[in-house]
């Protein structure tokens, strides 16, 4: 049995959807709420759906589980509650690692290319404290998710007890189905299909970098495939741990995603530049590339789809479909 945190979320229900579709039992932590997010499980229903306040309680009678995912977070860029987001993004995963280190369990978690800031002191998935310690998130998430890297690599420092195989994953841009509940956080692939869809152009920031174009910031976007495709991988992988980027290696422009767009909606390109928001000017990542040697190394050779083909595969086999959801 694999526990899934955020289980209802939109990497949860992927990775949900493919391990059931493989045979696997899961139980899953989250809200479902009064909203549509429900529909992210409707074809797979999981074995049981635990509230997040009563995940400590769960724990306590000692489940017999093979893993722990933990994909439950305060993902927002912009959030400002420092105290929620401390007890959500670190204390949990903190409690999480201790029970894995004590049961036996593999211990899977989500870190993010937020971590990362700017790129100023780059991309490389170095899980020593050093390398980590020169890393400067730009926002209150990403410090979150550093500080549980530091945590982490502190416990293993200090050869205090860990789970038995653990592996922290630093999503880059991930988009595709079952992302419809994120409200502000949606990927822009799905935003601009929208624009689309209402006539309208495809909009997009201009720079507010000196010497970089409108529309040339860069990102390393990943399609939800391949992003379980690699979790699968470190749910199984004989003796693997550490820290580890999932991106495909390779930054694209928003320009290039704004065309891949719109040649998935078979419409000509029709692209139109903003003015950035206040709030992002200075906190915006104008490029992010995921360097993947340690996970290629550790023996994951999946093969990533392009951004087009990505893109095109999100479009037309969902969000051109009567039913989009996975």
């Amino acid at each position: 049995m694999i526990l899934v945190t955020g289980g209802a979320g939109f990497i949860g229900s992927n990775l949900h959807a493919a391990l059931r579709a493989g045979g696997q039992d899961c139980i899953i932590t989250d809200w479902l709420g009064h909203g549509e997010k429900w529909r992210n499980l409707r074809h797979y229903p999981p074995a049981q759906v635990i509230a997040p306040e009563n995940l400590a309680e769960y724990l306590e009678n000692g489940p017999k589980l093979t893993a722990i995912v933990h994909l439950g977070a305060i993902s927002e860029t912009t959030a400002t509650d420092g105290d929620l987001v401390w007890k959500t993004n670190v204390e949990l995963s903190q409690h999480l690692w201790h029970w894995c280190a004590v049961h036996k369990v593999r211990f899977i978690y989500a870190s993010s290319a937020a971590t990362y800031g700017n790129g100023a002191a780059g991309f490389d998935d170095d899980f020593s404290i050093p390398a980590l310690q020169k890393l400067q998130p730009l926002n209150l998430y990403g410090w979150s998710k550093h500080a549980f890297d530091l945590w982490a690599a502190g416990q293993i420092e200090a050869n205090t007890p860990a789970p038995p195989a653990w592996a922290g994953v630093k999503f880059f841009n991930v988009y595709g189905p079952n992302e419809y509940h994120k409200g502000k956080m949606i990927s822009v692939v799905k935003v601009k299909h929208d624009e689309i869809a209402t006539g309208g152009p495809v909009r997009l920031f201009k720079s507010d970098q000196p010497g970089m174009a409108d529309g040339e910031q860069r990102r390393d976007f990943i399609y939800i495939d391949d992003v379980i495709a690699a979790l699968q991988f470190l749910l199984t992988a004989p003796g693997i741990s550490g820290l580890y980027n999932l991106g495909t290696g390779v930054a694209r422009s928003y320009a290039d995603l704004a065309r891949a767009v719109c040649a998935a909606n078979n419409v000509p390109p029709n692209i139109e530049y903003v003015d950035m928001p206040e709030v992002l000017r200075g906190k915006y990542q104008s490029f992010t590339q995921a360097p993947m040697h340690r996970l290629r190394d550790a023996g994951f050779n999946h093969q990533f789809h392009t951004l087009e083909q990505g893109v095109n595969a999100y479009i037309r086999n969902h969000l051109l479909q009567p039913d989009m959801y996975r």
